[in-house]
């Protein structure tokens, strides 16, 4: 098997794949209620009981660091999700309708070039108030502008290529064309590019979450936990280390799987037609 030869490809996999289960068990099954407080056993050191400890109040580590885990993953699938969905609609429109349409809709992304994440999620958070849905929204807007930038300029080259010239010659139209022939050849680029996004969602959701913009209390988020563990740096400086080692191995794997999928899906096998 092809992939077994690109390491990137199978430690991002592997990684991403631990990510996904640890957020879908922690659904059914934690050792703890996350939400349970032990006053008597706070700061706690890892125990038998407490696999990585308590923090400062009481909360079990291992069970908030699960539970975190389903924020990040939400955020992430539904925030690459939005910039999919509309950022390449946004792109396929402006490489088939040159002139003022294309024109209009790269002047739109620029615009929001102008609105990065924290600050689109400081509007929202005065117009709706802080919360998960706050991360989603504004990391789903700032990914819109990306996709749609990268499905045009991809969209642009294939429309050159001799497929598209001899689907015009079947009499074939511009929208058949871009449903037929113009995405399913984006896709490899688009996969690449939703897993490099994820993983900028995880890492904005924690940064969201630290400044009290994103997910809120009593729902745990590894960014919020990093907030709370930056008073004890140095009296119980592991109640940072875990959740900061949480979002690393995460963002890490997310990008060495976008790496892989790179390698493996090789844009220049877009050439071939179908």
């Amino acid at each position: 098997m092809r992939w077994l030869g690109l390491p990137s490809l199978l430690f991002g996999g592997l990684i991403t794949t631990a990510l996904l289960a640890c957020a879908l068990l922690s659904l059914v099954w934690t050792p703890y209620p996350p939400g349970e407080q032990n006053f008597h056993l706070r700061e706690a050191p890892p125990s038998a009981q407490h696999w990585l400890g308590t923090d400062s109040y009481g909360h079990d580590i291992f069970s908030q660091l699960m539970v975190g885990a389903q924020s990040s993953v939400l955020v992430g699938v539904t925030a690459v999700a939005i910039g999919l969905l509309f950022g390449v609609s946004l792109g396929l429109l402006a490489a088939l309708r040159k002139g003022w349409v294309e024109e209009a809709i790269m002047r739109l992304t620029d615009l929001s070039f102008a609105f990065p994440t924290i600050l689109a999620a400081i509007m929202l958070r005065a117009a709706y108030g802080a919360g998960l849905a706050t991360s989603i929204a504004a990391i789903g807007i700032a990914s819109i502008p990306i996709f749609a930038r990268i499905t045009r300029a991809s969209a642009n080259v294939l429309w050159q290529r001799d497929f598209v010239t001899a689907a015009r010659a079947c009499g074939k139209g511009p929208w058949a064309i871009t449903r037929e022939h113009i995405l399913p050849n984006l896709l490899s680029i688009l996969i690449v590019q939703a897993t490099i996004q994820f993983a900028i969602a995880i890492l904005a959701e924690a940064a969201l979450s630290y400044l009290g913009l994103g997910t809120q209390y009593p729902t745990p988020s590894w960014g919020r936990m990093l907030s709370e563990a930056q008073s004890k740096l140095f009296d119980a400086p592991m109640l940072a280390v875990y959740p900061g080692l949480a979002i690393a191995l995460a963002v890490m794997g997310l990008n060495l799987l976008g790496d892989g999928l790179r390698d493996r899906l090789d844009p220049r096998l877009m050439g071939s037609a179908r």
